[in-house]
């Protein structure tokens, strides 16, 4: 299960880089090929905006149908309710849920993961429509003044 929040973690790390060298400044030929080249790779790696809402979708799922005790211990027909509820997760989970209230703060963790990836995919998507826009104004503009 962690391998899908390493692989997003590394998405937005990557993300967060590429965010940060666009907005840097730098010369005009090589901000127009680092723009072209990124906006290349942005159609592929579109997979992440639905990987983020399925991952969210599974948090959300955990989290409503995660083990409710009403005590200190769980009873047994809790853990009975919970296991014919929920069969995917496997009896460590019950008990790591049940006696410590870690997987709470993890999820709240992965949700802001899920967001910042979904953000920054955004952000960087809209900082190259916009440099390219700009590019085709100044295009534009170059043919009327050549005129």
């Amino acid at each position: 299960m962690a391998l899908q929040w390493m692989i997003l973690a590394y998405v937005v790390a990557a993300e967060a880089g590429l965010a940060v060298l666009l907005t840097l400044p730098s010369p005009k030929a090589i901000k127009s090929r680092l723009v072209s080249l990124i906006s290349l790779i942005l159609q592929p790696s579109m997979f992440i905006v639905p990987f983020s809402a399925f991952q969210l979708l599974d948090i959300y799922w955990k989290n409503e149908h995660r083990l409710m005790c009403t005590g200190e211990i769980c009873t047994a027909a809790e853990r009975d309710r919970y296991e014919k509820s929920d069969s995917m997760l496997s009896a460590l989970i019950i008990f790591v849920v049940s006696v410590s209230r870690g997987p709470i703060y993890k999820a709240q963790r992965n949700v802001i993961l899920c967001a910042a990836a979904c953000l920054l995919y955004w952000c960087i998507y809209r900082i190259c429509k916009y440099y390219k826009d700009i590019q085709s104004m100044e295009e534009v503009e170059k043919r009327y003044k050549d005129q």
